[in-house]
């Protein structure tokens, strides 16, 4: 039985199945994404959406869905469904649905009267192509199948309206035809297994509404063109394969491209199959560079992103070769910042203050995962290069204080941390001066490159970390028991926040096992939920649990209440550390509110957010690489925890 499987009951019911989306990707770029009922409900769903390097670093929907008609004895039955203005569903074809899993690949299984017909889609690796099989299990009666492609041609974050501006030719090929709406985008080669009847019709649908747009207070109305339609008689027991991609395709190898790709796929069976598939989909490869999208489906190359989730995105689930490719791409950037001070055009943010500092935490996980010996004649140099960097003030945004040792940044014009929700260009939250998870990763990363030395190297980064450690507790440790957020001159935020979590968490610390404790019992108490910590305590002033309402309120809400489920990683090393072998079935029992996702929101991976208070609803982007990453890092972390 497949994992993620949902009966007729829930598809047909609307307000259970609309919210539940699913994602594919290529790894190269593209993806397909929309809801398991085949309605877009946000303008960046879409069947086949792909990267136009010449149009920019962002998305566009080239085909936004493909209608399949079912016809018997002339009578049609329209399986597409469709929201248009007014809330009104059209033409209803969900009604025909009696299951949907998504073990291998997602499959739709339709019943129209006496005929049984299945639909599986399929992303082709490396390549901006995705496959549909429809498989006639049962019919007794000859049976045509009818298929409309709806085009967009847009940008993923912009809508289309009517227009004349739009190229009408569509030139048949071998067993399809193909479009190119507007100058400048590729060419949409749109193609089947069977020699299809293709009859131009055009027209533009007009009205198209998504309504999780609607519901974020952005603009959700547009009009798509359908250019015309495909018929295909279908037999009982036959295969019938559509492919939509930016070259042409030779249809006789249709059959044997989606059973060679359909092989490599990864079942998923299990709550880590699951996650195993979500984080691959983030994974991307541009020639010999290799990177990850912080999620989708408007994720960037973050350079942030890419070093908390570089561990659990590759080392837990046994890709090794995998983060020493993406390491290196991010590195170099790294590197040429520290050399040049030059940014990187692919991976945004690489001179933000905490990069480095989070570099070194990702390489200490190799160290960890491998052996220390590895990881030094892998990346030594590396961490030697960015320690130096910091410590010689070198780092526009991240200096040392003299006479303490401790990191500090200015962050009062501009975001500095992860905390970055900003309005008109100001931070929101403006932690500036001395950061607690700044300082307690500059002091890890001191003391892992201590352990990775010798003699005189060995000597001057522990004195370093020395110095710093009885400021850090000066500094952070209040009369409380928790550590302040960030303190800049007399001020100490006095904000219960989960960043004193990522202090807590990590393998080197200040804080003696004692005050560890003190500081989990104040997280477990104030922002622990099943979806991860809190951003803020609801006991501190300006709490906002839901991430709702006008991108002004969400900006607002962002970074102050909802939970992130990225944080039960550091959360999760903290506890084990103070709690030891007892702490595991606790932590296991914190993960069951995560699996309970795997079946919401897009199913199989983890949203960007959740509501801070009960019942915890995800928000934002769909699938969030660093949430994912750092779930199955702890999962990874909890099975090495018990064989030890």
């Amino acid at each position: 039985m497949s994992y993620l499987k949902f009966d007729k009951n829930l598809m047909i019911n609307l307000e259970q199945s609309l919210p539940k989306e699913m994602l594919r990707t290529n790894q190269t770029g593209a993806y397909h994404c929309t809801t398991i009922v085949d309605c877009n409900t946000r303008k960046q769903h879409g069947l086949l959406v792909v990267p136009v390097p010449e149009l920019g670093n962002s998305w566009h929907v080239m085909l936004s869905s493909l209608d399949a008609t079912v016809y018997q004895h002339g009578a049609p039955f329209n399986l597409a469904l469709h929201r248009y203005s007014g809330g009104v569903m059209n033409p209803n074809g969900h009604k025909y649905i009696r299951e949907f899993d998504c073990e291998s690949v997602p499959r739709t299984t339709y019943r129209v009267g006496g005929v049984i017909l299945t639909k599986e889609k399929i992303f082709i690796s490396n390549e901006n192509r995705i496959l549909i099989r429809y498989t006639l299990v049962e019919a007794h009666s000859p049976t045509t199948l009818r298929f409309r492609p709806v085009l967009a041609f847009r940008d993923a974050n912009e809508l289309c309206i009517a227009n004349d501006a739009i190229n009408t030719e569509i030139p048949e090929i071998d067993n399809g035809v193909s479009a190119c709406l507007y100058d400048g985008y590729p060419r949409l080669f749109m193609q089947f297994s069977h020699k299809p009847q293709w009859t131009y019709d055009p027209h533009w649908y007009n009205g198209f509404e998504y309504v999780k747009d609607l519901e974020r207070g952005v603009p959700y109305t547009e009009d798509l063109w359908v250019p015309g339609y495909f018929d295909v008689p279908i037999k009982k027991g036959e295969s019938l394969i559509f492919s939509a991609g930016l070259s042409e395709v030779s249809p006789k190898s249709l059959a044997k491209m989606y059973e060679k790709e359909i092989a490599q796929r990864t079942c998923r069976t299990s709550f880590f199959n699951c996650l195993k598939n979500a984080v691959k989909q983030c994974y991307l490869k541009e020639g010999d560079d290799m990177f990850l999208i912080s999620g989708y489906p408007w994720g960037k190359v973050l350079a942030r992103n890419t070093f908390m989730a570089l561990p659990g995105a590759t080392i837990a689930i046994n890709h090794r070769e995998d983060f020493e490719k993406i390491a290196k791409t991010a590195l170099t950037a790294l590197d040429k910042f520290m050399e040049t001070g030059n940014l990187d055009a692919r991976i945004q943010g690489i001179d933000l203050p905490d990069i480095p500092l989070w570099a070194v935490w990702a390489l200490q996980q190799y160290a960890k995962a491998y052996s220390r010996e590895e990881c030094a004649s892998m990346y030594l140099a590396d961490i030697k290069r960015i320690i130096d960097f910091i410590m010689e003030g070198k780092h526009p945004f991240l200096k040392v204080e003299p006479e303490s040792g401790m990191v500090y940044t200015h962050g009062t014009d501009k975001p500095m941390s992860w905390m970055n929700a900003s309005l008109g260009g100001r931070p929101i939250v403006p932690r500036t001066g001395y950061l607690v998870e700044f300082n307690a990763l500059w002091y890890n990363a001191l003391v892992f490159a201590a352990r990775l030395t010798e003699g005189a190297e060995q000597e001057k980064y522990q004195a370093a970390a020395d110095r710093m450690a009885e400021p850090f507790i000066h500094t952070f440790l209040n009369d409380y028991g928790y550590l302040y957020d960030y303190v800049a001159g007399t001020y100490a935020d006095p904000s219960v926040r989960p960043n004193m979590a990522i202090a807590v968490g990590l393998d080197y610390s200040p804080l003696d096992r004692r005050q560890r404790k003190r500081v989990l019992d104040i997280v477990t108490r104030e922002l622990l939920t099943p979806k991860g910590l809190r951003t803020l305590s609801p006991k501190s002033f300006g709490y906002r649990p839901n991430y709702l309402g006008s991108p002004e309120d969400r900006e607002m809400a962002l970074h102050n209440g909802p939970s992130r489920p990225w944080l039960i990683g550091f959360y999760s090393d903290a506890y084990l550390k103070v709690f030891g072998m007892s702490g595991v079935s606790y932590i296991d029992r914190m993960l069951i509110g995560f699996e309970d996702e795997m079946t919401q929101g897009c199913i199989g991976s983890l949203s960007q957010l959740y509501d801070g208070n009960p019942p915890y609803v995800g928000r934002g982007a769909i699938s969030h690489v660093t949430n994912v990453a750092e779930v199955l890092r702890t999962l990874t972390t909890l099975k090495k925890f018990t064989m030890d």
